[in-house]
Formats: C-alpha cells, sequence, structure tokens
C-alpha cells in the first residue's frame, strides 16, 4: 500500500506493509540517489514481513519531487520525523528506524527525538570515499540505542574496520558483508550477501525487542 504524506517540507510517500498484530514497525529510508526499492531495503523488508513486523519504506520529498540531489540534512531529518510521527498514531508498537547510507544517517540523527527503541543502518556513509579526514562518526557514535550496522568489506565509504574504529559502545552491532561494496555488490559468481544480511536483521530484531 502506498501512503501520502504532506510534511512542512513537501510530500513525502511511504510504502507499506504490516502483518496482522505486528511486533513492531520498522521504518526505512533510502540512499541519496536511490530508492526505496533497492535490493536491500526490499530483501529486509520481506524477511521482516515474515518475521511479524511492520515495514515503512519512506521516500523523502525531494524524491518525490523528482530531484536525485538531496535536500540538506535538516529537511530530511523533518520530512523524516514529521512522517514517523504520523505513522506511530497508526500503530502503536516499538519503533525501529533505519535505511540504507543516507537514510542510515537520517536514521541516526533522528533515533533520540523520535524515540526509537534500535537503529538499522545499512551500508552507513562514515566518509566520502577517499576522504577519511570527513568523518561522520558524530552522527554514529551518540545514538544511544540498540544499533546494528550492516557494512560491506570493500565499502569505500568506510568498511567494518573503519567504522569499528576505536571500538563502538555495547550497543552496537556489526554484520560484516563479505567481499561486498557500497551496494552491498560482490565479485562475479560470489553468492549474494542479501539471504545472509536479512537473516542477520531479523536475529536482531528478535534480540533487542
Amino acid at each position: 500500500m502506498k501512503l501520502s504524506f504532506d510534511t512542512s517540507v513537501g510530500p513525502a510517500t511511504v510504502a507499506w506493509d504490516a502483518p496482522e498484530s505486528p511486533r513492531s514497525l520498522l521504518v526505512l529510508g533510502h540512499g541519496a540517489g536511490g530508492g526505496v526499492d533497492a535490493a536491500d531495503l526490499l530483501a529486509v523488508r520481506k524477511a521482516a514481513l515474515a518475521a511479524g513486523h511492520a515495514v515503512a519504506r519512506l521516500t523523502q520529498p525531494y524524491r518525490v519531487a523528482g530531484r536525485r540531489a538531496p535536500a540538506p540534512a535538516p529537511a530530511l531529518d523533518k520530512a523524516f520525523t514529521e512522517v514517523v510521527g504520523e505513522l506511530r498514531e497508526r500503530l502503536d508498537v516499538p519503533l525501529i528506524v533505519g535505511g540504507r547510507s543516507s537514510g542510515a544517517r537520517v536514521a541516526c540523527r533522528c533515533a533520540a527525538s523520535v524515540s526509537a527503541a534500535g537503529v538499522l543502518a545499512l551500508s552507513f556513509p562514515l566518509h566520502p570515499p577517499g576522504r577519511p579526514d570527513r568523518s561522520r562518526a558524530d552522527e554514529l557514535r551518540p545514538v544511544p540505542v540498540p544499533v546494528l550496522i550492516v557494512q560491506g568489506e570493500r565499502d569505500t565509504f568506510g568498511g567494518p574496520d573503519e567504522v569499528n574504529d576505536p571500538p563502538l559502545p555495547a550497543n552496537f552491532a556489526i554484520y560484516r558483508v563479505a567481499g561486498a561494496n557500497h551496494g552491498f555488490a560482490v565479485r562475479k559468481g560470489d553468492p549474494s550477501p542479501l539471504p545472509g544480511i536479512s537473516a542477520a536483521v531479523v536475529e536482531w530484531l528478535d534480540k533487542i525487542l
């Protein structure tokens, strides 16, 4: 089901899927230039639904308007928090926020303000490729709730070892995706990492809820 929301920074949409009596609500955002039909978001959606969780994949207003260049962070955060607030009025269950890349950054920045019970960070972009000096760790490390970081070992935006240097606090868990890049693509002939990612997400949800 597709839902529409009029936020203070423009119209947003949500792809909504919910089983009967869901255990939690998982709200996922997309990457900067991508959409909510990214392969990893769809794989997580399928696995989470099968495990009894409602899933809302949020398309930011700039993408609804047809733009690829992302809006400034304050606008992204405002749209996210406003939509999450309306979704929570529909469903009174524990809230998990997350997304891939830029969507993971938004979720981390907004987790405390929306009272999330956990954060799922798919390919958190720790820094621009080749620019480790421009770290975004200040968005990630202060998150006070359980966080699962799913990171490809060949991610040029920062691999698992970079993300965990210095070691993350005890509320963080990292799932290393062997041989995968920022989009979780692997070398030709290697098996898809998506089943493993999906299983890790469901296992983590079971652990924190």
